[in-house]
């Protein structure tokens, strides 16, 4: 017997000890890493559902929210909400454009369905490039803010765990579930083209990417 083919021999009977088959055995199976304690979950189970729950204490106004997005959010999303270059707008939008166009502004008043979805995302992801920096109650005043401006909410509403998910979207009833596919190809994983794929778009010439880069021209 040859020496690789030995050690290979060798090295699939050490696999074969060393990694006993799933549910043999309770022990970790590669002895890495320590179980995750309660507080180390925490960090990462923030998400908000539909229904509030989730919300962490705490409390914010408009009033409170205002200087706050003008310091924090403002160079993205404009000054009023209306979104500055390629970020997009918070305030605005008809909601009759969300079925009567092709491409409809959509924003926090005339397309998000769940008022604690917006405070869900801002949470999460913003601002942009620090994310996760503010605190619960600069994250309900902001949320206030945007609402506000979207005259959703009277400027001194006080949003906190309790009133916000009984606020009501406008675009609270344009969403439903569509069960049925929406492409019409016939599923195909072989020789599915009678030629080389052509690339007839990009993101870049749409001006989708917020990356300060100039749009590039068809055929580039």
């Amino acid at each position: 017997m040859s020496s690789w083919v030995k050690c290979l021999v060798i090295w699939g009977i050490m696999l074969s000890v060393s990694f006993p088959v799933h549910g043999e055995t309770d022990s970790p199976r590669l002895g890495i890493g320590t179980v995750a304690t309660a507080k180390e979950i925490s960090g990462w189970d923030i998400d908000i559902r539909p229904d509030g729950k989730g919300l962490p204490p705490g409390q914010g106004t408009a009033a409170e929210g205002e200087p706050l997005y003008g310091e924090r959010c403002a160079r993205c999303h404009g000054d009023f909400g209306e979104g500055a270059g390629n970020f997009p707008a918070l305030v605005g939008g008809d909601q009759q454009d969300l079925k009567n166009t092709d491409r409809p502004v959509k924003t926090v008043g005339n397309f998000w369905p769940y008022s604690s979805t917006l405070f869900d995302y801002i949470r999460r992801a913003m601002p942009f490039g620090d994310a996760q920096s503010l605190t619960a109650n600069e994250t309900y005043a902001l949320t206030a803010f945007i609402l506000s401006e979207n005259d959703i909410i009277a400027d001194d509403t006080i949003i906190n765990t309790k009133t916000l998910p009984g606020i009501e979207m406008p675009n609270a009833d344009g969403f439903y579930s569509a069960p049925a596919h929406d492409t019409k190809n016939t599923t195909c994983m072989q020789d599915c083209l009678d030629a080389p794929p052509v690339i007839s778009s990009r993101a870049r010439i749409l001006v989708v990417t917020p990356d300060g880069l100039p749009a590039k021209k068809s055929g580039e």
